[in-house]
């Protein structure tokens, strides 16, 4: 992807540089695995049965374990280690318990962890067409991520997404034994899995409520979890719960910091709720949707 620079009303190309060793991209990413990916880190260079993972890493937000891999090459199969890794972490969940707690303050216990939202995390300068068409799944909890360095000393990390008319790879027949072990195990949420068993009427709210948000800007970012649909841009501005007539939505606006004078948003800082922030809104088809959107927007630019 090519990156330039404005000089006086010209355009100057920024070249790129290769990184000279694998450690170097795992140096760089572990110490800004937050910002990145929004992950908490774990370990460096874990190793289990044999099998050694450069990072291990957890999602606070959906409670599981991200096993992340970095590669100069590109003569590997993201499907067999991607899933050999999966299934290392279902099998051995108490070793991977024991090393987060051995890592951090807090202690995690088994029923603390979704080991369903498990995934594997390639980082590399550059994927092969081969390795992008086998990760054109709707469900696969495998991301390919494309990191360039520059000149200028700038770091682009890309994410490589399948695309939207993508199969399930439950769907394939020659999945082999421990991909069908690990899928019947592991999750990846779409919209389509919150969509079901909802009124045509909260369905056609949320269409709308969609195209509105993403008129915010074009980084804006939908991640479908098990809990809740996330609308994100630097990190979630607005989750939302779809129910059979009305929609739940949470803001992560801090407890007396939104501008609502109609009282719309609820306060929840102090009750367990799904989404982040401490605002809820419930939603039905006759709610101001103008008014709404005043309240996300408040949102998004504080998280943008």
């Amino acid at each position: 992807m090519p990156l330039f620079s404005m000089n006086k009303g010209n355009l100057e190309r920024i070249d790129k540089i290769d990184f000279k060793l694998e450690r170097e991209i795992q140096k760089i990413t572990e110490e800004n695995l937050e910002l990145i990916f929004g992950l908490d880190f774990v370990k460096s260079e874990f190793q289990l049965n044999n099998l050694r993972m450069d990072t291990l890493a957890f999602d606070n937000e959906t409670r599981s374990f991200v096993i992340i891999e970095f590669k100069r090459s590109s003569n590997f199969s993201v499907i067999d280690q991607g899933f050999a890794y999966l299934a290392l972490l279902l099998n051995n969940k108490a070793d991977f318990i024991l090393e987060y707690n051995e890592s951090k303050d807090i202690s995690l216990g088994r029923n603390d962890v979704d080991w369903s939202q498990s995934r594997v995390i390639f980082v590399a300068p550059q994927f092969t067409r081969y390795q992008r068409q086998a990760i054109d799944f709707k469900d696969l909890p495998i991301e390919l991520w494309e990191v360039t360095k520059y000149k200028n000393e700038n770091i682009l990390f890309n994410q490589l997404k399948a695309s939207r008319s993508s199969e399930s790879i439950t769907k394939l027949s020659s999945k082999s034994e421990i991909v069908q072990k690990v899928s019947d195990e592991v999750k990846v949420f779409t919209e389509d899995d919150h969509l079901k068993n909802i009124s045509d009427e909260i369905k056609e709210l949320y269409d709308e409520l969609k195209e509105r948000i993403y008129l915010f800007g074009e980084n804006i970012e939908v991640k479908p979890t098990k809990l809740y649909i996330a609308f994100k841009s630097n990190t979630n501005f607005c989750d939302i719960t779809l129910q059979r007539n009305k929609m739940k939505i949470w803001l992560n606006v801090r407890k007396d910091t939104l501008d609502d004078p109609r009282g719309m948003a609820r306060d929840v800082s102090d009750v367990g709720h799904w989404g982040n922030g401490d605002y809820e809104i419930i939603i039905k088809p006759e709610e101001d949707m103008d008014y709404l959107m005043t309240l996300i927007r408040q949102s998004h630019e504080i998280n943008s």
